[in-house]
C-alpha cells in the first residue's frame, strides 16, 4: 500500500495461516447489528474516504468495512472467497482473463442497485485518476474490464498474474456507486457510499461514526450496532489515557512498546492485551544514486553493524522480531538471505573490510532520515539507536534527522535523502506483495534501484505461477539478489496488538495476515 505507507504504528498483522479458520457464514438479511456499539481509538489518521486515493492503513480500515470487494479474505485465512461475486475464475490457462459473476439483487447502502457497471466503473476510475496516494500502482497488469451483462465482469490482463484474485480482494478492489462518484476526480466531501457491512454516517478530523448497513449482502455477520473510531493524531499518551478512563473500548495502532508492556502488567487492570503475529515490515532504504549510500561498501558495512536483537530488546521491548529478508516469516517464499549473508551478530571487522574494499578509509559521514510516527511511534528512537550502533564501531559518523511525513515523502521523491526508513503493511498475504511494489516498475521505494533479472524474469515468472508454493525457488533467488546488492536493509517484522477493556470481544478475528480489521466481529457486553 505507497509503502502501503505502512499503516503506521506499532507492529501489526498476523502470520499466514491459510487454513486456520473458515469464513463467517453467508449474510443476506442476517447481518445482525443488535449488539452494543463499540468505540475504538487509534493514533493513525484516516487519510482518505475515497478508495481511489487512500493507500494507508487507516483508510483501508475504513474501506474494508464500508465497501465490498468481489472477493474477500475469511478470518484467519489467506485464500480469497466470494463476497460480492457468486464465483470468480480464470477462464484461460495463462491467467490473463478473469471472470466474475455477481450475486443477485445487490444494493449499495443508499438503495442504488449494484451491477457489473459499478464494478467496471470502480476499476476504470481508479486507474484513470491514478492518484499518487492511491492503489492504482497495484494494477499495472490490468488492460481492460468488460461487462457482457449486468452480472458478469471480465478482467483482461496484459500479463499473467495468479495473484490478481488477492489484489481485488484487498481494499484496492473496493466497489463504488457510479452514480455517486466522479469518473475523473476524487470525492472531497469526506463521504463514502458503499455496500459493505457498515455505512459511514459522519467523518471529521476527530472521529468517524459507522452504523450497520441494512442493505448488506455478504459473508459478514455483524455483532454490534455500530462503531465509532476516535483519532488521536499520534498522541500515544492521550490514547492510553482514553482507554484506561473508559472513553474508548479498544486501542488499536499507536500505543508504544512500553505502553503495551505496562498495560499487560500492573497498569492494565480492567483491560486485555490481544497479540497477533504480523506481516508488517520495516526497512532502511538506500538511495542508489546518493554519493555516500550509493556505495556498496557503505551499505555492506551497515548490514554488518546493525544489531536487530538489540533494537527489538531496547527500543521495541519484544513487540517485534528481527527481519532478515524482504519477505517476512509466515509468507510462502520467505528465506533468511540477510542472516545468511551478513550474520545476526555485528562484526566491526567485516564492516571495516567492506569499506576498505570500496576504497573508503575515513569515517563515513551519514544522515539517517526518519519521520516521527508514520512507520511506528518508536521510529525516531530506533534510528537514533541504529546511528549509535554505527558510530560505536568507529567507522561511521552518523546522525538522525526527522521531518513531518508530507515533507518526508516529497524529499524522498526528489532524491534528497541517502538513507531513510520505510514501512510496509501488505495489501494481500503473498510474497508478490513484498517484491513487485519494491522492485518492479514505478516502485514505492523511490531509491533508483533496478535489476533486470528481478524485473524481467523473477517478478513476471512468479506472478504467472498459479501454484504459489512452486514460487519458492524464484522468490529465494530474488531475495538473495537483494541481499547481495543491498538496495534495502530489512530491520524488523511486527507483532500486532490491540488492547481492549474487559467485556469487549472478537479482536482475535481482526488481527490476521489479511490486514482486514473486521468491525463486524467486535462485540461488547
Amino acid at each position: 500500500m505507497n509503502m502501503r505507507n505502512q499503516w503506521p504504528v506499532l507492529p501489526i498483522v498476523a502470520g499466514l495461516a491459510s487454513g486456520l479458520l473458515t469464513g463467517c457464514g453467508s449474510g443476506s438479511g442476517d447481518s445482525g447489528g443488535t449488539g452494543s456499539s463499540v468505540v475504538m481509538g487509534m493514533s493513525d489518521d484516516v487519510l482518505a474516504t475515497d478508495p481511489a486515493s487512500g493507500y494507508d492503513p487507516g483508510s483501508w480500515l475504513l474501506f474494508d468495512n464500508v465497501f465490498q470487494t468481489l472477493l474477500s479474505f475469511p478470518k484467519g485465512g489467506s485464500e480469497p472467497q466470494p463476497e460480492l461475486a457468486r464465483q470468480c475464475t480464470f477462464t484461460d490457462s495463462r491467467a490473463t482473463v478473469y471472470q466474475c459473476t455477481l450475486k443477485d439483487d445487490l444494493k449499495f447502502s443508499n438503495g442504488d442497485p449494484l451491477t457489473s457497471k459499478d464494478v467496471k466503473f470502480s476499476f476504470d476510475r481508479m486507474l484513470k485518476i491514478n492518484d499518487p496516494s492511491g492503489p492504482a500502482i497495484m494494477f499495472p497488469m490490468l488492460g481492460s474490464v468488460d461487462t457482457p451483462d449486468a452480472k458478469t465482469v471480465v478482467f483482461h490482463l496484459k500479463s499473467s498474474d495468479a495473484t490478481f484474485p488477492s489484489k481485488i480482494a484487498s481494499g484496492a478492489g473496493s466497489i463504488v456507486d457510479h452514480r455517486q462518484y466522479d469518473a475523473h476526480g476524487l470525492r472531497t466531501d469526506h463521504k463514502a457510499i458503499g455496500s459493505g457491512p457498515y455505512k459511514l454516517d459522519s467523518f471529521d478530523k476527530d472521529q468517524a461514526v459507522f452504523s450497520v448497513n441494512g442493505n448488506y449482502q455478504g459473508t459478514a455477520k455483524v455483532k454490534n450496532s455500530g462503531v465509532t473510531m476516535k483519532f488521536f493524531h499520534g498522541d500515544r499518551a492521550a490514547l492510553k489515557k482514553a482507554l484506561l478512563d473508559g472513553n474508548v473500548d479498544i486501542a488499536y495502532r499507536g500505543l508504544s512498546a512500553s505502553d503495551i508492556a505496562g498495560l499487560d502488567g500492573q497498569d492494565g487492570k480492567g483491560v486485555d492485551v490481544i497479540e497477533g503475529s504480523s506481516a508488517e515490515v520495516q526497512h532502511l532504504v538506500f538511495n542508489m544514486n546518493d554519493p555516500v549510500a550509493g556505495k556498496l561498501g557503505v551499505r555492506k558495512a551497515m548490514a554488518y553493524l546493525v544489531d536487530r536483537d538489540a533494537l527489538i530488546k531496547n527500543v521495541y521491548e519484544g513487540t517485534a522480531t528481527p527481519l532478515y529478508s524482504i519477505i517476512p516469516a509466515g509468507i510462502v517464499g520467505h528465506n533468511t538471505a540477510f542472516f545468511d549473508t551478513y550474520g545476526a551478530r555485528p562484526s566491526q571487522a567485516k564492516a571495516a573490510s567492506a569499506l576498505r574494499a570500496d576504497g573508503i578509509t575515513g569515517k563515513v559521514k551519514l544522515t539517517l532520515w526518519s519521520t516521527p510516527s508514520r512507520y511506528g511511534p518508536a521510529t525516531d528512537e530506533e534510528l537514533k539507536a541504529i546511528a549509535g550502533q554505527l558510530n560505536a564501531s568507529g567507522l561511521f559518523d552518523a546522525d538522525v534527522k526527522s521531518v513531518a511525513f508530507d515533507q518526508y515523502e516529497k524529499d524522498i521523491a526528489a532524491g534528497k535523502y541517502g538513507v531513510y526508513v520505510k514501512g510496509w503493511v501488505p495489501d494481500y498475504p503473498d510474497a508478490d506483495n513484498f517484491t513487485a511494489p519494491f522492485f518492479g516498475k514505478g516502485n514505492v521505494l523511490d531509491n533508483n534501484y533496478s535489476n533486470r533479472t528481478i524485473t524481467g524474469t523473477l517478478i513476471p515468472d512468479t506472478a504467472a505461477q498459479s501454484d504459489r508454493a512452486a514460487t519458492d525457488k524464484d522468490f529465494g533467488r530474488l531475495q538473495n539478489i537483494v541481499a547481495t546488492e543491498l538496495p534495502v536493509l530489512p530491520v524488523w517484522q511486527a507483532k500486532q496488538y490491540a488492547v481492549a477493556r474487559d467485556g469487549v470481544y472478537g479482536l482475535e478475528y481482526c488481527l490476521d495476515a489479511s490486514t482486514v480489521f473486521r468491525f463486524w466481529e467486535l462485540s461488547k457486553s
